[in-house]
This record gives structure tokens, sequence and C-alpha cells, in this order.
């Protein structure tokens, strides 16, 4: 396992560090504190979770979020001073796995970090046809989705929360429920985690995101996938 914190404070990298090294020894922890290296860490080390501080130099944690999405599907972990729910729906709409609140804990930090880590080695695989709805294919054992013929690239986050809607085409799914299943039982309050992706997914996916015909809403409930 190899972490990799992004913060601007040398401290800060120092006291995560060791306190990850406490609970798990085997772990490497590596440092960035800017987005340049950060980046360069990410291609060359290839770290199997990153932490990512919202407010630094140069590139902020956003832009640096944005960029690592062009290129890997590691999962992130946001961190920040701030609580307001904008910061938050804009990190996830750009890819974050989760979001970390400063102050926190350091067992906070390494439960969300184990959580995700759960999510990210816990991808279903199941041997049976692939799933068609009209433009869309769903390989299950090649975790492989394709709209209109064409590749699409997902986060293993998008590729979990599609897997449960169409492996439930033409039921509803509450929210709770999606949550539950994608992210873990904690999270089931946090909806605006849900929205945020179902937005990514409707975007890589729909002809038209505003009007679509495949992730539908059911009002104050959850969502549904049109089955094939």
């Amino acid at each position: 396992m190899r972490l990799l914190v992004v913060d601007d404070e040398p401290d800060v990298i120092k006291v995560i560090a060791m306190s990850f090294r406490m609970q798990h020894p085997a772990w490497e922890v590596i440092g960035a504190q800017d987005g340049p290296e950060a980046l360069a860490l990410i291609e060359r080390e290839r770290p199997t979770v990153v932490l990512l501080d919202v407010g630094l130099p140069e590139m902020n944690g956003f832009e640096v979020l944005k960029a690592i999405r062009l290129f890997s599907d590691v999962p992130v972990i946001m961190l920040t001073v701030k609580d307001d729910e904008l910061s938050k729906v804009q990190g996830l709409e750009l890819g974050a796995d989760d979001y970390v609140t400063k102050p926190f804990s350091h067992l906070e930090l390494l439960a969300r970090v184990r959580a995700v880590l759960r999510r990210a080695q816990a991808l279903p695989l199941v041997h049976e046809k692939p799933f068609v709805s009209g433009d869309i294919q769903v390989d299950f054992v090649r975790r492989q989705v394709a709209v209109r013929g064409q590749p699409a690239a997902l986060t293993g986050t998008e590729y979990r929360l599609l897997y449960h809607l169409v492996r439930n085409a033409g039921r509803v799914m509450t929210h709770e429920t999606l949550l539950a299943r994608v992210w873990g039982r904690e999270y089931t309050d946090e909806i605006s985690y849900l929205k945020s992706y179902i937005n990514r997914l409707r975007n890589r996916l729909e002809r038209d995101p505003h009007h679509p015909e495949y992730i539908l809403t059911e009002h104050r409930v959850g969502y549904w996938f049109r089955p094939g």
C-alpha cells in the first residue's frame, strides 16, 4: 500500500505519515507540497490512495483533481478547512471519492481511507452476459462500459454506481440504498455524494444529460435505470 499526502504544510504530511505508520507499518507514505509535484508522483509512484488538500499554492486541489482524472482513477480523498456544501459538491463532481474537513481526528481519517480502499478493492465481478439498453452496454466480466459503440472511461466509484443501477434496471433504488451499496452504510445521509455522481454518470452516458433517457429520477425517493 502506498499513500500520497498532498499538502503545502510539511508538518501535516509528517503527522499523517506518523499516524498511518503506527496503524499500518507496512504502508509507504509519500508527500507532495504542490500540484505539479503531486501529479508527477502519481504518474511515477502509482499510489494506492491520495489525500489531497484543497488549499494548495499554484494549482488548488480542485485543479489538481481535475488533472488527475485525465489519466488516473486512483481513489482521492479531499482535505479542506471548508465545510460548505458547494465545496463538497465541486470536489465530488470532479471525481473525488470522499471528503474530510479539517480539523479531523486521525482515527476518522484512517476510517475514511479504509472505506475508500474497501470500495476500490470490492468491485463486483459477475459472470453473465453484458447488459444492454439502447446505446449503452455494460460488460460485467471485463468491467467495461460502451456508449454508442465507444468505450466510456469511468472511475471506480462511477462504475460501482452504474453497476447497482443496471443490475436493478427498471426498479427504483432509494437514495439510502445506493449510498450504502456504493459508499458504505455510514454514508446514507450524504445525498450530495449521490447527486454529484449521478450527474457525472449522466454526462458520460446520456445524449442530453439535462433530459436523461437512461438514468431516471424518482422525485424524493431515488433513481432507476431504464431496462433494456
